[in-house]
């Protein structure tokens, strides 16, 4: 079994990621599989609604130049998917919003590519817009028919510069108890 994490921040290895390994360690502790791939804000472009994905069906979005076909194979390929974004304005990031919506809008077109999936977000935030981002992150779940495991809190941790989120220990807890029920998720699912 395998759980593939998109960080949606800039920052390569800050506050998000950092919670995301946290999730990770108790994934990896079951024995499952991890990825996170971050650092993709100029590797990724907006959906342009050309609908090309609902004709082609081909499990393909047909913008070119960026990485979100890798991206699309590689929620595919997975048992879980973990969406994790930093707050910008009170929602998730512009390159996260424009993962969602590309493989979304193809996931959707080709028959419902992550039907029945494991999904969950994380958020990290200086101080607002942490519930607005997690709705948004979820959304994608819910509308991809994937299922999302709860926790002992709302998936979010709080802190500004880079390491301020190790000195909120509910959300590292949190970020535990949300690996633990991925992880016990996905094996009943499996079985």
């Amino acid at each position: 079994m395998k759980v593939v994490a998109f960080n949606g921040s800039s920052r390569t290895d800050g506050n998000t990621a950092m919670m995301t390994r946290w999730v990770f360690d108790e994934l990896e502790a079951e024995g499952i599989e991890t990825e996170l791939i971050q650092g993709f804000a100029t590797k990724i472009n907006p959906c342009i609604a050309c609908y090309k994905c609902t004709e082609k069906k081909d499990r393909r979005c047909q913008v070119p130049g960026d990485l979100a076909n890798d991206f699309i194979a590689k929620m595919a390929e997975a048992d879980g998917i973990i969406l994790a974004s930093p707050v910008y304005f009170s929602d998730a990031t512009p390159q996260m919003r424009a993962l969602i919506d590309r493989c979304g809008f193809v996931g959707r077109a080709n028959g419902g590519m992550f039907r029945r999936k494991v999904g969950a977000a994380i958020v990290a935030a200086r101080r607002g817009g942490a519930i607005h981002t997690f709705d948004t992150l979820n959304h994608f779940f819910l509308i991809s028919e994937m299922i999302v495991p709860g926790s002992s809190y709302w998936n979010m941790g709080f802190g500004l510069q880079k390491g301020d989120v190790e000195k909120d220990q509910e959300a590292k807890a949190t970020m535990q108890t949300l690996g633990k029920h991925m992880a016990w998720l996905m094996k009943k699912i499996a079985d």
